[in-house]
């Protein structure tokens, strides 16, 4: 399935209306199953799925370790290859119904379903000390996430999450339709490749909310930057939990939410 799909639309401006083709980003649901046993439908733009499964099961404490999972696959029988499954590493044991969500994820909001807050204060590891960020190198992450957000350029519609590493190179970065799930890609895609993640910097390309906090807080990423504005939750989460987080991260300034001794002065 391609993560655009073409349309049609009535393009109106001051001088009438038009029709012409577009392409829109592709939304479509993904159940995600441990073993044989439901537990969430996430709606997702298709592909790197199987990122997105293990970003997942790591940020929502699902597993604690990559190493735990043996295999993320499709599930035999599915043309339309939206139903995959979370294979565990033998011996380990994890009960479904304790993660199980009753309401599927929509791609605005990375919570639903869960019973409470309370719920979302899965165990997180304690962050590295590090990095010690300077100001300029945090100022040109925007720009360098944003040069490979290929299908933003088409659709106009997609979030995008890149990691990078304390100099400042481009570890990893996906797009999606849910902010989240972009979060959870590329936690995913890292995650197979170096565990734990170390200093590292998450950068989200819109706001910082609570739930994009608990996600780099469980998977051991201690920055956290937004191209827009953080929320009161997810400062408190950070300040709580010894997280760095920063807002409005674009043109020549930022702000600090929390976590401030990361970040050298100018």
């Amino acid at each position: 399935m391609s993560q655009t799909t073409p349309w049609q639309v009535l393009k109106t401006t001051s001088s009438g209306q038009t029709e012409v083709g577009d392409h829109l980003v592709t939304e479509a649901p993904l159940e995600m199953r441990l073993g044989d046993t439901p537990l969430a439908v996430l709606m997702r733009t298709p592909g790197d799925d199987a990122d997105l499964l293990l970003g997942f099961a790591i940020t929502e404490g699902i597993v604690l370790d990559p190493d735990e999972v043996d295999r993320v696959q499709l599930v035999a029988g599915d043309p339309e290859r939206n139903r995959w499954e979370l294979l565990l590493a033998d011996g380990v044991n994890v009960d479904p119904e304790q993660f199980r969500r009753n309401l599927y994820t929509s791609s605005s909001c990375g919570v639903c379903g869960k019973a409470s807050i309370d719920a979302l204060k899965v165990a997180a590891p304690n962050p590295p000390a590090g990095p010690s960020l300077d100001a300029d190198l945090l100022l040109s992450l925007p720009e360098k996430m944003r040069e490979v957000q290929a299908t933003f350029d088409v659709t106009g519609g997609q979030h995008a999450a890149a990691v990078f590493d304390p100099e400042g190179r481009l570890l990893v970065v996906r797009e999606d339709v849910g902010r989240h799930n972009a979060v959870d890609k590329v936690v995913g895609a890292l995650a197979a490749r170096q565990w734990p993640l170390g200093e590292t910097i998450l950068l989200v390309s819109g706001r910082v909310s609570f739930e994009i906090v608990q996600k780099a807080a469980v998977a051991g990423i201690p920055v956290v930057g937004g191209v827009s504005a953080a929320s009161s939750l997810a400062a408190e989460l950070a300040g709580e939990l010894g997280l760095t987080v920063i807002g409005f991260l674009r043109d020549h300034s930022f702000n600090v939410y929390a976590g401030g001794e990361r970040i050298a002065s100018r």
